[in-house]
């Protein structure tokens, strides 16, 4: 176990991908199969302890260090269209957030700020040296906004997928009061969300994954392996926790952020089906801003993933 002098966290590793088996920490047991089964060729997976927690990791490919950080309700596997042809210009770490998928679901630590730690120590593990480009959709681009605006000298390019930021634009968003969207505030409220979603976890996804994307998007297998990932009240809990500290992590954002802008590149993607204006939204907080409007609805890197990676590769070249 070594001690990460730039974070004050400790992190080693553990590979499960050569193994028969692993068991995560709900004790439920994948085989190697399992776990391969979306996972492109040439990406290995592990496990890393990092920040008091473990998290899952896929990594694969060969130069300058790329970071995707997905969102909810999805794993790593919402990568997995785009992973191979990014993989042939860089070393892409693909991790599963704090509470999701196969890494840990800790009761706490889901403040933006702190899961950009989880990161740090991660990349610290594998002795992946900064800066690197982070990549983030949905809750994983206030994650990577987070980690660019408490630690800038870690990310030499943001890029930002149909995102809603805290303490930017996120709160108009969820006030319902203005016609906002109300899953935003339903999602922070302990323990009822679980209650009702279980043993409904595939009719959810299957209404909400095929209204925001285009048609044809997620198939049957799709659907059904999100679904596996969020079963049950536990697996459900570690999605909601990343909401319920929405509103501190907004008041961190515009503390991190006073008197001070992003001074890294970023690209700010909306989609054509989606309500999102990141690029504008970023306006008073960065001065390199690009926007690109993607041709597809929420989920940008599975409904079109040579537009993603065209326009993300052409962003980071």
């Amino acid at each position: 176990m070594n001690k990460d002098a730039d974070t004050d966290t400790y992190a080693d590793t553990d590979t499960y991908a050569d193994t028969d088996r692993y068991v995560d920490a709900n004790t439920k047991t994948h085989t190697k199969a399992e776990v391969a089964a979306w996972l492109p060729e040439g990406f290995s997976t592990r496990k890393v302890a990092t920040n008091g927690t473990r998290l899952a990791v896929a990594v694969g490919g060969s130069g300058p260090t790329l970071v995707l950080l997905h969102g909810w309700p999805q794993t790593s596997r919402a990568w997995a269209r785009v992973m191979p042809a990014l993989a042939k210009r860089y070393t892409v770490v693909v991790p599963d957030l704090r509470g999701t998928g196969d890494s840990d679901r800790p009761d706490g630590g889901y403040a933006k700020t702190n899961q950009a730690e989880d990161l740090r120590g991660l990349l610290a593990a594998l002795d992946l040296t900064g800066p690197v480009a982070v990549a983030g959709h949905d809750i994983g681009s206030m994650i990577a906004f987070a980690w660019a605006a408490a630690h800038p000298e870690d990310v030499s390019r943001l890029v930002l997928v149909d995102a809603l930021l805290p303490g930017l634009d996120l709160e108009a968003a969820m006030n319902v009061a203005e016609g906002g969207m109300w899953h935003f505030g339903f999602f922070m409220t302990p323990h009822l969300p679980e209650m009702l979603f279980d043993g409904h976890e595939l009719e959810f996804f299957t209404a909400t994954f095929t209204a925001m994307a285009n048609p044809g998007t997620f198939g049957p297998e799709d659907l059904a392996a999100y679904a596996r990932a969020y079963t049950g009240r536990e697996r459900l809990r570690g999605g909601f926790e990343h909401y319920r500290t929405l509103l501190d992590d907004g008041r961190e954002n515009r503390a991190l952020l006073a008197g001070r802008k992003l001074p890294m590149p970023v690209l700010a993607v909306s989609a054509a089906r989606s309500v999102t204006a990141t690029a504008d939204a970023l306006a008073p907080y960065a001065d390199d801003v690009t926007a690109a409007l993607a041709p597809t609805g929420h989920f940008v890197a599975e409904e079109d993933p040579a537009w993603f990676t065209k326009t993300l590769t052409d962003f980071l070249t």
